[in-house]
């Protein structure tokens, strides 16, 4: 990404920065006041009830990101060909570093118990005493840090119905994110996860989180999803749970479990309506106004 600066009267500013965005093929354009932090700044809103100073600074700062360096240097150069150059001081250019701004976010996320023992903890930090059983994370550019009460509930769920004598065969999460369902159903015993996802960087994310967790997963777009599954999981969001109904019921094996979260309680009915032809599914947990749903096939598990 370069940025391209360049300070504009009052009167330029609008055709300008129409300019730049329209003609110029800037990604997006900025307006500041050239002049804040300084004795000539000037408020743009009055008192309430009064009319404002001024319909705009006196003098502005532009900013126009683009592309690359060739995109802001024949912006530039157009600039000061066009009908305005004498009215603009020389623009500047400068590359704009890129930044990982998910991840920023999420190194400020702290450890999160699930329960007395089993925690999501970062990469970044220990595992606080007590924590036996443990999911080291690094979320990357995905979803999925376990801080999101429907994340919760799924874990919840995952803790309390595994079964050490009799683990699933087959776990499905589908929309993995950062892998942290999956994960948590291979430490709780599952034989074999499959995990998928549409974007990418999910898939990478998940990936190493698997690395680093010390687990085995099957890492893939959805279109690699085989059932039959002893148990499906899918934290992703209402519409797309609810347009996958077919699709997600039917890779449920007998005697297994479907377990679907991202919908808010009011959602709770459609839903039901939406999986009752193929499965029934009811609440099965909630927290601040998220439900976690799922229901079990009829049949004796394999």
């Amino acid at each position: 990404m370069f940025e391209l600066v360049l300070r504009v009267p009052e009167a330029l500013v609008e055709p300008v920065s129409d300019a730049l965005a329209d003609e110029l093929e800037a990604l997006a354009v900025s307006v500041e006041d050239a002049d804040a932090g300084t004795h000539d700044e000037r408020p743009l809103f009055g008192e309430p009830g009064l009319p404002a100073p001024g319909p705009g600074w006196q003098r502005s700062t532009l900013r126009a990101l683009f592309a690359d360096a060739r995109a802001a240097e024949a912006a530039a150069t157009r600039l000061q060909a066009g009908p305005w150059a004498a009215q603009l001081q020389p623009p500047s250019l400068a590359p704009v570093p890129d930044e990982d701004w998910v991840r920023r976010t999420q190194s400020q996320f702290a450890p999160v118990a699930i329960s007395a023992s089993f925690w999501i903890v970062p990469s970044w930090h220990a595992p606080p005493p007590g924590a036996t059983q443990v999911i080291r994370l690094d979320p990357g550019q995905a979803f999925g840090t376990g801080t999101h009460p429907t994340t919760r509930m799924c874990l919840r769920w995952i803790a309390l119905h595994a079964q050490a004598r009799s683990p699933w065969p087959r776990v499905l999460d589908y929309g993995c994110g950062s892998g942290i369902l999956a994960i948590a159903a291979a430490l709780h015993g599952a034989r074999a996860v499959d995990a998928v996802d549409l974007d990418p960087l999910a898939l990478a994310a998940c990936a190493e989180n698997a690395r680093r967790n010390a687990v085995t997963l099957q890492v893939a777009p959805p279109d690699a999803a085989q059932g039959p599954y002893a148990l499906v999981l899918a934290n992703i969001l209402a519409m797309p749970l609810r347009l996958l109904a077919p699709l997600l019921a039917g890779l449920v094996a007998p005697g297994g479990w479907l377990v679907l979260a991202g919908m808010l309680e009011r959602q709770a009915d459609e839903l039901r309506a939406d999986y009752a032809p193929h499965l029934a599914i009811d609440v099965l947990d909630a927290e601040e106004g998220w439900v976690l749903m799922g229901g079990r096939r009829a049949g004796v598990a394999a």
